[in-house]
């Protein structure tokens, strides 16, 4: 059995997946599902559902007609291997959309998204209590991520 994320666009589920392979290392479009026929979101031959992989993971983009809101009870979360990825990520998935805190941002299509550098769980998991608990309050302070103000926060 194969599990997939659904994500849900007006119009332009396209867009968004080309976007988002493009951003994501080993990442790619697996298949495009045109509609057969006339339904009630568009016509004959528009794009239906993508299925794609982000990240080695599996998702779909279906193109339902109407505009869907995302809550932020999920969200698709990016490890970065230094604050140079961060930076790249975070730049392209919030130019049209925003900024929200800790790392969490929403993209042009509302998605939203965890931008942060490897090192911080690693941080947040240090056997000292005071250095986690430096870390996540330095972290709490954040938008995006970064990762020198970590460090620093970690020695003290």
């Amino acid at each position: 059995m194969k599990v997939s994320t659904c994500l849900w666009f007006e119009r332009d589920a396209q867009a968004a997946v080309e976007r988002y392979v493009a951003l994501i290392p080993d990442s790619r479009i697996d298949h495009v599902q045109r509609a057969p026929g006339p339904w009630p979101a568009g016509q004959t031959g528009d794009v239906l559902m993508i299925a794609f992989t982000l990240g080695g993971q599996s998702f779909q983009a279906l193109n339902g007609g109407i505009r869907a809101e995302y809550g932020t009870a999920a969200s698709i979360s990016v490890p970065c291997a230094d604050q140079a990825e961060v930076d790249r990520l975070w730049a392209a998935l919030t130019e049209g959309g925003s900024e929200i805190a800790c790392g969490w941002l929403r993209d042009r299509w509302g998605v939203p998204w965890q931008i942060f550098p490897e090192i911080l769980p690693r941080l947040l998991a240090d056997p000292d209590p005071g250095v986690a608990a430096r870390v996540f309050t330095a972290m709490q302070g954040m938008v995006k991520i970064d990762v020198a103000a970590l460090e620093r926060a970690a020695a003290g």
